[in-house]
């Protein structure tokens, strides 16, 4: 079964900056469209980035435009989300998933999910 496990995260202040990763274990991510999505658990996913298999074409959220990054790094086999200028409403728990080719949600597929990652910013 193929799995996207986060890593990373952690609790700053306003302001700061903070990185997530993702890796997958059964499957090559560069071949893929993959996603960070955010939100609490049991409830719905909202999408924060995602980028593309291939070119690596990059789609963001209005709310993190100009301040997050979603990186590839094929050497790793990881996807990264390098956040910038972290405000309180950024504060969540992340998960990355395989996206859509067409747009940037959750795979139809993809089944599993495990903890996610939790991004705290407070003062």
């Amino acid at each position: 079964q193929v799995r996207y496990v986060e890593s990373g995260g952690g609790s700053v202040q306003p302001g700061e900056s903070l990185t997530v990763s993702c890796t997958s274990s059964g499957t090559t991510l560069a071949y893929w469209p993959v996603g960070w999505f955010r939100g609490a658990p049991g409830k719905g996913r909202v999408a924060v980035a995602c980028i593309s298999a291939g070119s690596g074409n990059t789609s963001y959220a209005d709310a993190v435009k100009g301040r997050f990054t979603i990186s590839r790094d094929p050497a790793k086999n990881t996807v990264d989300l390098q956040m910038n200028s972290l405000k309180v409403e950024d504060t969540a728990r992340y998960y990355c998933a395989p996206a859509e080719a067409t747009a940037c949600v959750i795979a139809d597929w993809y089944t599993w999910w495990g903890p996610g990652i939790q991004v705290t910013v407070s003062s």
